[in-house]
C-alpha cells in the first residue's frame, strides 16, 4: 500500500477552485487500491474533525483567518500532521504531494525528517505566482524566493503545464531539478441541468440572458486576467450580443479603477453577474454562451480554460504559451494590441454555423485525448505508485 498524504489544497468535498477540485476527483475516480490518500483539509472552526470521503482519510486543520500569511501556516500544520500520522501508524512507504510554492523558506527542514521515515516529497509548482499584479512587491519577491527553495529541495515537480516544466528547468537549471508533466482535468460530459431547469430559468431570467446570445468570461477579477483589453475591445465592437461576466468583484478596487477607465456601466451588454458556484448551472451558461473569451496571462494550465473548451462551442483566448499548449487549434487567438480582440469578435460573430461546429468538434476531441480526468488519475496513480525508488 502507498500512502499519499496531499497538502495545500483547501479540502474536500470541493468547493471551487483549482486544487480542491483535482483533489476531489482524484479521490473520487480512484482505481488503483494500492494507493491510500490522506487529505489535509482547512478549516477556521477550532474544532476540527476528522472524516472519510471516498476512501480518502480526511482531517480538518485549524488556522486563523489572518489573511495572505494563513496559507503559509496551514501548509505548516499541515506537513507537521503528516509527520504524526506517518510515525503513529507506522507507515514507511509513501510520498508527502505537496500543492503550490508557498512554503519554500521552510520545507528544508521537513524534508530529512521525511525522508527518514521513507517518504519522499513531491511538489506542483502550479503558475507563475509571483508575476501575478494583485501581490505587493514584496508578497511577489517571497513568492519568487518560496519557488526557488520548493524547487530545490522537493524529490519530484509536478508540472500540470509543459511550459512551466520547461520554465523551471530553464529557470532553476543549476538544481537540476526531477520533473514530470500531468496535465490538469476536465470532461465533456453535458451538464445534468437544461434551460428548462428551475434554476437555469431563474439565472438567465435574473440577469436578462438570452441562451446563444452572449459572449462568457470566467474567472478571477485580476489585472492579469486581461479584463481592460476584453472590455475596452467589446465596447469598441459592433456586437450586438452581451459579455456575461462571472465573477466576484465584491470590495475589489481594481473594479472601480476599471470602471473609472472605461465607463461600462453605461455599455448595456456589459453585465456583471456575480459568481456561479453550481457546477451544473456554469456547465450550462458555458454550453448556451456563443463564445467564451480568455484572458488569463500567468500560470500553467487553467481550469476554467479546459472547462470551457470541454463545454463552450467556440473559445476566443489570449495568445500565449500556456493557452496554446493546451487549446492548439481548437480556439482563436487574440492579443493585447488595440482592436485585434474586437476585430476578432466582429469576425467570429458572422461565424456560420458549420465554422462553429468544426471549432466545437476541436475543441472536445482535445480534452478527451489529453485532458480527461480518467487519463490524469491513471496517470498520477501510475507515478505514485512507482515512486522515485
Amino acid at each position: 500500500m502507498k500512502d499519499i498524504f496531499i497538502v495545500g489544497s483547501k479540502g474536500i468535498p470541493a468547493q471551487y477552485g483549482g486544487y480542491e477540485t483535482f483533489v476531489d476527483n482524484l479521490v473520487t475516480r480512484q482505481v488503483s487500491r494500492d494507493v491510500k490518500y490522506h487529505v489535509a483539509c482547512m478549516t477556521f472552526n477550532k474544532e476540527t474533525k476528522d472524516y472519510n470521503y471516498n476512501g480518502a482519510d480526511c482531517h480538518e486543520i485549524h488556522v486563523p483567518d489572518i489573511g495572505g500569511p494563513k496559507a503559509i501556516l496551514y501548509d505548516l500544520k499541515a506537513l507537521n500532521w503528516a509527520l504524526d500520522e506517518i510515525k503513529k501508524n507506522n507507515l514507511r512507504d509513501g510520498i508527502v504531494y505537496i500543492l503550490a510554492c508557498r512554503i519554500g523558506p521552510f520545507i528544508h527542514s521537513y524534508i530529512s525528517k521525511f525522508h527518514k521515515l521513507g517518504f519522499e516529497v513531491w511538489v506542483n509548482p502550479d503558475g507563475h505566482e509571483w508575476l501575478r499584479a494583485k501581490w505587493s512587491k514584496p508578497v511577489r519577491k517571497y513568492w519568487k524566493i518560496s519557488e526557488s527553495g520548493m524547487v530545490k529541495h522537493a524529490d519530484l515537480l509536478i508540472c500540470d503545464s509543459k511550459n512551466i516544466e520547461k520554465y523551471i528547468h530553464k529557470e532553476y537549471k543549476k538544481f537540476n531539478p526531477a520533473t514530470t508533466f500531468i496535465a490538469y482535468g476536465a470532461d465533456v460530459q453535458a451538464s445534468k441541468l437544461s434551460l428548462t431547469s428551475p434554476e437555469a430559468r431563474n439565472w438567465f431570467d435574473k440577469n436578462k440572458v438570452q441562451p446563444l446570445n452572449y459572449f462568457l468570461i470566467v474567472g478571477r477579477f485580476v489585472p492579469e486576467n486581461n479584463y481592460e483589453t476584453m472590455i475596452r475591445e467589446f465596447m469598441a465592437s459592433n456586437v450586438k450580443k452581451d459579455l456575461v461576466i462571472i465573477t466576484n468583484v465584491e470590495k475589489n478596487s481594481f473594479y472601480q479603477a476599471l470602471q473609472e477607465k472605461t465607463h461600462f456601466e453605461n455599455d448595456p451588454r456589459i453585465k456583471f453577474v456575480g459568481t456561479v458556484y453550481d457546477k451544473e448551472l456554469l456547465k450550462l451558461i458555458r454550453e448556451n454562451a456563443y463564445g467564451y473569451i480568455h484572458g488569463h496571462s500567468v500560470g500553467g494550465t487553467n481550469p476554467s480554460l479546459l472547462e470551457a473548451l470541454g463545454s463552450t462551442r467556440l473559445n476566443l483566448l489570449y495568445d500565449i504559451g500556456f493557452n496554446k499548449e493546451v487549446a492548439e487549434d481548437g480556439a482563436v487567438y487574440w492579443n493585447t494590441s488595440v482592436g485585434n480582440l474586437k476585430r476578432l469578435l466582429e469576425k467570429t460573430d458572422a461565424f456560420d454555423n458549420d465554422q462553429i461546429d468544426a471549432f466545437d468538434r476541436r475543441s472536445k476531441q482535445r480534452i478527451m485525448d489529453d485532458y480527461s480526468w480518467n487519463k490524469i488519475v491513471d496517470s498520477y496513480e501510475s507515478v505514485f505508485l512507482k515512486g522515485l525508488k
